[in-house]
Formats: C-alpha cells, sequence, structure tokens
C-alpha cells in the first residue's frame, strides 16, 4: 500500500497530531471512529478508501477523521467528498465548498452536494476508490439532508460494487420514533424515501434498514455494508447523555439543544409569514413573525406539552425571512427531552400560528404541481390541508397514528442498540 504523509506545518515539531491515537473515552459512548482508531484501521486495511465527511467527523479531542487517517500511514484516501456546507463546513445552507485540495492533508476534496446517484459513481470511478467510509453527524429528522447523502452514497456503491463503511455515532435526539410519513409523491431533497420525520435511528441503522427495505429495488442489489457501531449508547440516551463531542453540523445547527427542537420547529420553513428563527443565535428554537404577539406563547403555555415551556420572545433576523425586521414569537425551551415530542410540538405550534390573519403558507413558484414546501416537509398534504380545515392537534397527531406503528415495527430488525 502506498503510504501518505501529513503535509508540514501547524502541527508542531513532533508531529503529535500525525502519530498519536485518540486517548480512550474517559466516560460515555465511543463512536464508530473511536473504534476503527483503537482497532488500528483494521477495517480498511488494504483498501483505497473516499471519505464522506464533515466537520462532525471528529474524535474526542477534536482530532478529524481524515486528518489522522490520512496522517496514519495505514490507510490509502483516494479522496474526500464533501456534502451540503462542506467538507470543513464553510458554506451556508443550499451551497458547498466546491472541488479543490484539502489546504491540511494535500488531498482532492470532491464537491458532492446535490450529487445524483450517477455522480456519485462518477466521483468514486474518478477517485478510484473500493471502499467508501461515511462519519457525518446526524440530527435525527427527516429533511435534514445527511441522511438522503447516505442513501445516495450507498445506491451508487451497490451500482458499482464498492464496500460501503459507516462510523456510527449517537443520535442526538434519541431513539424514538414520532411524526407522519413520507409518501412517493411527494419525495425530494428533503426526503428522498418512505420514513418517518422523526425516524429516531442512528445513520448505521439507517444504512442497515436502507440496504435492507431500498437498495434491492433501487440498486438492484444490497451493498456490501459494515457498521462500526458505537459502545455504550442506549436510545434514551440525548446527546447530553454521551459524553460525545458537538460539533454543528451545519451552520443553522449550533447546539444539541437546536437538534432537538428541529424535527418540529423545522417544519416552519414552510411558512412565509413566519422565521424559524434563520439569522439569529438561536435557529429553530426562536421562532416568530413580524404580525405575531405575546398571545401565541400564552396560548402554547395553556396546552401543557409535556417536556416543553416556550418563552415569549422578540427577535431581528439578519439573514433570511424577514432581515432586519423585527419579529415577536417565542423561544422553545425543553425541559425534559425523554418526554417532548418535537413533532408534536411543532404541530400545536402551527395550529395556534394559524389563528393569526397574517399566517402563509411557503408556495413555491418552481414546483407548481407540489407548491407547499411544508407538503415535502411533512410527506404529504394532509398536515397542511387538516390544519386549514381547523384540525385540533390531537386530530393533526392521531392521522398518522398507524404509520409510525407500522415503521417503529418495520425498522426493528435493523436496530443496534436497545431502547
Amino acid at each position: 500500500m502506498r503510504r501518505r504523509h501529513l503535509l508540514a506545518g501547524g502541527l508542531g515539531a513532533a508531529g503529535v497530531l500525525a502519530t498519536a491515537e485518540p486517548a480512550a473515552a474517559r466516560s460515555g459512548v465511543r463512536t464508530g471512529f473511536d473504534r476503527l482508531v483503537e482497532s488500528r484501521w483494521a477495517a480498511l486495511e488494504g483498501q483505497r478508501v473516499g471519505v464522506i465527511s464533515n466537520p462532525t467527523g471528529v474524535d474526542r479531542r477534536y482530532r478529524h477523521l481524515v486528518d489522522l487517517m490520512h496522517a496514519s500511514g495505514r490507510v490509502e484516501i483516494g479522496g474526500v467528498f464533501g456534502p451540503e456546507h462542506g467538507f470543513r463546513g464553510s458554506a451556508q445552507a443550499g451551497g458547498s465548498e466546491g472541488t479543490g485540495v484539502d489546504a491540511r492533508t494535500g488531498l482532492t476534496v470532491y464537491d458532492a452536494y446535490g450529487a445524483s446517484q450517477a455522480k456519485w459513481e462518477q466521483l468514486y470511478a474518478t477517485a478510484a476508490v473500493d471502499t467508501v467510509v461515511f462519519d457525518i453527524q446526524d440530527v435525527g429528522a427527516r429533511f435534514y439532508t445527511y441522511i438522503w447523502t447516505l442513501y445516495d452514497a450507498m445506491v451508487a456503491a451497490a451500482r458499482s460494487g464498492r464496500r460501503f463503511v459507516v462510523l456510527d455515532r449517537p443520535n442526538p435526539i434519541g431513539g424514538t420514533a414520532y411524526g407522519p410519513m413520507m409518501t412517493a409523491g411527494y419525495t425530494s431533497g428533503v426526503g428522498k424515501k418512505e420514513i418517518v420525520q422523526q425516524h429516531g435511528m442512528t445513520v448505521g441503522e439507517l444504512a442497515r434498514f436502507y440496504n435492507g427495505e431500498f437498495l434491492p429495488t433501487e440498486a438492484g442489489a444490497r451493498v456490501e455494508l459494515e457498521v462500526i457501531a458505537c459502545r455504550g449508547w442506549h436510545g434514551r440516551e440525548v446527546a447530553a447523555d454521551t459524553g460525545v463531542p458537538w460539533v454543528l453540523p451545519s451552520p443553522n445547527m449550533p447546539t444539541p439543544d437546536t437538534a432537538l427542537v428541529y424535527p418540529g420547529t423545522g417544519m416552519f420553513e414552510g411558512v412565509a409569514s413566519i422565521s424559524e428563527g434563520r439569522g439569529t443565535t438561536r435557529p429553530f428554537e426562536l421562532v416568530g413573525g413580524p404580525e405575531m404577539d405575546h398571545h401565541w406563547s400564552d396560548r402554547l403555555n395553556a396546552l401543557g406539552l409535556s417536556g416543553v415551556e416556550f418563552r415569549e420572545a422578540y427577535f431581528t433576523p439578519t439573514f433570511n425571512k424577514f432581515t432586519g425586521v423585527l419579529c415577536a414569537g417565542v423561544e422553545v425551551k425543553v425541559t425534559d427531552p425523554r418526554s417532548y415530542d418535537a413533532v408534536r410540538t411543532g404541530v400545536a405550534m402551527l395550529v395556534e400560528a394559524r389563528r393569526y390573519p397574517s399566517f402563509v403558507w411557503r408556495a413555491d413558484a418552481w414546483d407548481p404541481q407540489r407548491p407547499y414546501w411544508i407538503d415535502k416537509l411533512t410527506g404529504s398534504p394532509r398536515l397542511r390541508t387538516m390544519l386549514d380545515a381547523g384540525a385540533t392537534v390531537d386530530e393533526a397527531v392521531g392521522a398518522w397514528r398507524a404509520e409510525l406503528a407500522a415503521f417503529t415495527a418495520r425498522r426493528r430488525p435493523y436496530l443496534l442498540y436497545p431502547r
């Protein structure tokens, strides 16, 4: 195997980053990355690999997978593939860093944001890789795009006969599934296959689910898949319980608190008249609009929703919706992550927001057959039409009870961790 050497500069005279292995976990969970390094890269021996990762692919000392793999001399890296926001994470939502040479390692980083399955096959061929390694921290919501990067990359690997290795990480919002199912007529880049809105799975479990349920049809075969599982994680644990370092996986997902609320408040991306808090320091936790007022928080708190309180809040976004305009609304404060249902909470917020005359769903002219973004986020027109017809929270949530139960049963054979 050809040996690679880390470029000098920024490492110190002793080259500590290039040679040191991560210290044993002091407490909490060991990720798939931690376990791969502890094995001295055994799962990748003799392979030329391509790595799909972003800034979240770090160990407990915040050292990146690609940097340590490159410096180890034990793994030949054919290329790195950057998803949305880029490999080093410098791009905003809907952006990428382009294709270029990584300054630290000298490796080619290929722009894979929005890559089709055919484009993934081309990238693998260009990088001449045998094995694809995936290490990205997901946040547990169907409309967070990294899990669809995973899906398309797996399909391409299956079609081209390449091996696929997932380095697993805990789901930061736990292992319970909530919310409605995606339907075939409303798939898009924010939901390509039939899973529920808060899927309650790790990326390793999702990869197993994809491989068993979807790849035989879409790719014609399953991929040769290896999931290097976490040690010590339980599905009832959230990010704060694990001891796993948090690195923001995208610019508008700064903290684990953001991840907790996102499967619910992310639905406000589908509302034109209300900001989901982009352009503030608390995106998805701060939600409001120019025509909202303090009554929204009062009404939401009066519902007595489990595990959450709503603080009356005012903010002025610096970009995205209502740039420079004062918005009134709420800050969503999760008080008990284990009893909190983000999707039900988001529905309750929408029900009460619909009482304001200014409320308007976002409609996109570029998709005249399916113009409402909320339908793509929730998987069908059902929630939108029910709320427009005056449905209560219980009625809206009850509409997906059977499909959620069916999904929970369907995913069971692919789970790796106790619930």
